[in-house]
């Protein structure tokens, strides 16, 4: 049986993509891109390409990546083939919106829980992230951080030992994401209870987000923040 939410002590969240919808920043970036250069584009096909082109072995950090995807992705969505544009779709990183639940949601799980930013994006992106987010976190780890991306157990590991030196374990964590291959998936190998907050519960496929080689059935499942703010309000009361 799950622990009940009023147990947890810390929530552990996936930033880009849970809270901030890093989709619809990359598909109005494309998008603008594409208008100026007398273009259209298809948004859920430039997610596609920008998939596949994400993961590949020569990646860099996210989101200084995103200068090597557009230039790997806008010959085959008829984008101009111009470094700057992929320096400019990077840049987009910094106007990234929250999805419309996330800052309310958090603000009010911080009145009871210590809430910790695990991403996999750079601490220069994280830092416009958390602004727009309302600054609600109790600690933050980034790949600069941690010098590793999630899925990679030894990112867990970080957050695990900060978690230990203020006197608690990953026993008393809830893992809040939406990517089944990046967090999802390890966080149940790891021991921890987790959270899946399907953001794409009414779109096909997974997206911009590589699509896990197995389905993990997660401890607790919401289709936004809200749901779970709400969940937490009502098992307290």
């Amino acid at each position: 049986m799950n622990k009940s939410l009023p147990e947890f002590k810390y929530m552990t969240f996936d930033v880009v993509g849970t809270l901030i919808d890093f989709e619809g920043g990359l598909k109005a970036c494309l998008a603008e891109i594409a208008a100026e250069t007398g273009s259209e584009i298809d948004g859920e096909r430039a997610l596609s390409l920008y998939r596949e082109a994400r993961y590949s072995d020569d990646a860099d950090l996210f989101p200084d990546d995103l200068v090597r995807v557009y230039l790997a992705i806008a010959p085959k969505l008829g984008l101009p083939n111009d470094r700057k544009y992929g320096e400019r779709l990077r840049d987009s990183a910094k106007s990234w919106k929250g999805f419309a639940d996330s800052a309310a949601a958090l603000a009010e799980l911080a009145k009871d829980y210590r809430l910790v930013a695990m991403t996999n994006a750079r601490r220069w992106a994280f830092e416009f992230f958390e602004k727009e987010l309302g600054n609600p976190f109790h600690a933050a780890f980034t790949a600069d951080d941690t010098g590793t991306e999630k899925p990679d157990p030894a990112f867990f590991e970080k957050v695990f030992d900060y978690v230990a030196s203020e006197g608690h374990s990953k026993d008393d964590i809830l893992h809040v994401a939406q990517s089944q291959y990046h967090d999802i998936g390890v966080s149940r190998k790891l021991g921890l209870t987790n959270c899946w907050i399907e953001r794409r519960h009414a779109q096909k496929g997974y997206g911009g987000t590589i699509e896990p080689a197995e389905f993990t059935a997660p401890d607790y499942h919401f289709t936004s923040m809200a749901g779970l703010a709400d969940a937490a309000a009502a098992a307290r009361a």
